[in-house]
């Protein structure tokens, strides 16, 4: 793009006015001043050459700088802009809600990153801040639930945003029950206060749910919450997560333990096969990653973007030349009737 394609004015029609001043003067007669005048017929022979010809030497200045303020005021008043940069903006693929389970039982350390045992909210985090991170052009936001369910971060393309709000969060903080139900529910309503702003189509709604549990609290059931998911077109991805049943040593001898003996599959694979969605079974981190990276594949980013070129204000700087001409226009005008009674 050229200099002169880059230029723009909001109201180049205000340009047309530059002649204004001369001919309103041409039009108006010049107004005269009532001053008394002593008239004497011969005193041009006491001045000689000299009075034949009276020069302003500064009325030429003084013109050349109201020219100055008067087309710069113009130019100032025309919106002059400056188109910048072209900027590629994303275009969303589909809105895409993370529901995470913090109850109480999130708490438990039976997952293992870079050979330490960690908790199971700590490599949900882990593992869902890399896959936000990848979801580009897509609007991302966070429901965080226990014993109820809350929006943590609302549907954005900020996804920096969301992974620190998601790294947070503490299991345990919204109470120790899971309401799955809620969570479904307020995922549904979130997506529809969206649409009434942007139109989406319903394959482009998406939900990853993640819990360890069973629903146990809430006001809405999970097949209510579900039969209204799948009534409103949204795709919910359900992941189970927590170990398999292991041999644990203790001062007692060695005992079997389940930590996912309250892990409900077969609602959460209910709710994936009714709203056209998948469940997926996550016994350790590794498995988890692989998870979301197949989600990535079922949901892929689209790539397309709009371009635009931002305007930047230029207004500022004739505006400014032209109050400092009209200052110093100002000043010559003062200093020339100073002279005049003088």
């Amino acid at each position: 793009m050229s200099m002169a394609e880059a230029l723009e004015f909001g109201w180049p029609w205000l340009l047309l006015l530059l002649p204004l001043p001369w001919l309103l003067r041409r039009i108006l007669s010049p107004v005269r001043e009532n001053r008394p005048v002593a008239w004497l017929p011969f005193a041009h022979e006491f001045a000689g050459e000299q009075a034949l010809v009276v020069v302003d030497r500064g009325a030429r200045i003084r013109l050349l700088l109201a020219s100055l303020v008067w087309l710069l005021l113009l130019l100032a008043a025309a919106r002059p802009a400056w188109h910048g940069e072209p900027v590629a903006l994303p275009v969303s693929g589909r809105d895409l809600l993370l529901a995470v389970d913090i109850s109480g039982s999130m708490q438990i350390r039976d997952f293992e990153l870079s050979g330490q045992q960690i908790d199971r909210l700590s490599a949900t985090k882990h593992v869902a801040d890399e896959f936000i991170n990848r979801r580009e052009g897509d609007r991302v936001g966070l429901i965080l639930f226990g014993s109820e369910a809350y929006v943590q971060a609302p549907l954005t393309f900020d996804r920096k945003t969301v992974i620190t709000l998601l790294d947070e969060a503490v299991a345990g903080l919204a109470g120790k029950a899971t309401a799955i139900g809620d969570a479904i529910g307020l995922a549904v309503k979130r997506l529809q206060q969206s649409n009434s702003d942007k139109k989406i189509a319903s394959h482009e709604q998406v939900l990853i749910l993640l819990t360890d549990g069973v629903n146990t609290a809430g006001r809405l059931s999970v097949d209510q919450a579900t039969d209204l998911a799948a009534g409103s077109g949204l795709v919910i991805y359900t992941i189970g997560i927590g170990a398999d049943a292991m041999m644990v040593r203790s001062l007692f001898g060695a005992q079997q333990v389940n930590p996912s003996a309250e892990l409900d599959e077969t609602m959460l694979k209910a709710i994936a096969d009714k709203t056209g969605g998948r469940y997926f079974r996550a016994h350790d981190s590794q498995e988890l990653a692989q998870i979301y990276q197949v989600i990535d594949k079922l949901e892929p980013v689209k790539r397309d973007s709009e371009v635009f070129r931002p305007l930047h204000s230029l207004f500022v700087w004739p505006l400014s030349l032209a109050l400092l001409f009209a200052v110093v226009l100002m000043i010559a005008l003062t200093e020339r009737g100073r002279r005049w009674i003088r």
